[in-house]
């Protein structure tokens, strides 16, 4: 990490206003970038840029110094959480009481699933187990949903575990780069987990479609079919 933004981090975290006010001086292109995707929603660009902001002096709260990461990379999903909880709670993304009761249902039954079975259940194994449709059951995960964090495993495999953050080839400081992988990394977490197997193990661990197909149990035509499939919600995402 460049040792100016470290710095300025360490004085921040220990009350140095003026370096916080510089790390957000520093970062405001960066803060624009996550404002700009939620633009044309009823609210003022500049209103939503202080919410982003918010964001950011949070991230500089919590940010770990011994990471080994880059601020901006770390950054981004606390500015964009920030500015989707800001909607939700005002009402622009309606969440009603029996999605979040789904949604809190869910979480505690994917954790008996899992340890009874020593394996995450599918989404339609979850949503079989708590008695709802599936559709009802991703949007109330969707809905419920807090910034994920950038270590979590995204593919484990005879003890190599493959994190989010391994997959966010940030080479330069390019502030859209840097969130549209942020946006990409959270469509590989909406994925169900057969789907979220294929691409992680077709574009992340370089396995052919048959390499694939034997490794999930499944035939090459049904991996071609699952990876259009996500493929196409990629694109429409970033389109």
């Amino acid at each position: 990490m460049n040792g100016d933004i470290l710095e300025l981090i360490k004085l921040a975290q220990a009350g140095d206003e003026k370096a916080t006010e510089t790390i957000i001086e520093e970062n405001s292109g960066l803060i624009w970038s996550v404002v700009r995707r939620f633009l044309n929603r009823g609210y003022d660009a500049e209103d939503l840029y202080q919410i982003g902001s918010i964001g950011l002096l949070k991230c500089i709260k919590k940010f770990d110094i011994n990471y080994d990461v880059k601020f901006s990379t770390y950054a981004v999903p606390m500015i964009m959480g920030e500015i989707k909880r800001f909607l939700r709670d005002d009402g622009l993304i309606k969440i009603s009481r029996p999605l979040k009761e789904i949604a809190t249902k869910a979480k505690y039954m994917r954790d008996v699933l899992t340890k009874k079975n020593d394996e995450e259940p599918t989404i339609n194994e979850l949503a079989i187990a708590i008695d709802v449709s599936v559709e009802d059951l991703v949007l109330a995960l969707d809905a419920d949903r807090d910034v994920e964090s950038l270590y979590s495993t995204v593919y484990q495999n005879d003890g190599k575990s493959v994190y989010l953050i391994d997959k966010l080839e940030l080479k330069n400081d390019n502030q859209e780069n840097i969130v549209d992988n942020i946006v990409l990394k959270d469509i590989i977490e909406s994925l169900e987990p057969r789907e979220k197997d294929i691409i992680t193990l077709r574009y992340f661990e370089d396995k052919t479609q048959s390499q694939v197909a034997k490794i999930i149990g499944v035939s090459q035509v049904q991996v071609s079919r699952i990876e259009k499939k996500v493929l196409a919600k990629i694109r429409e995402k970033f389109g």
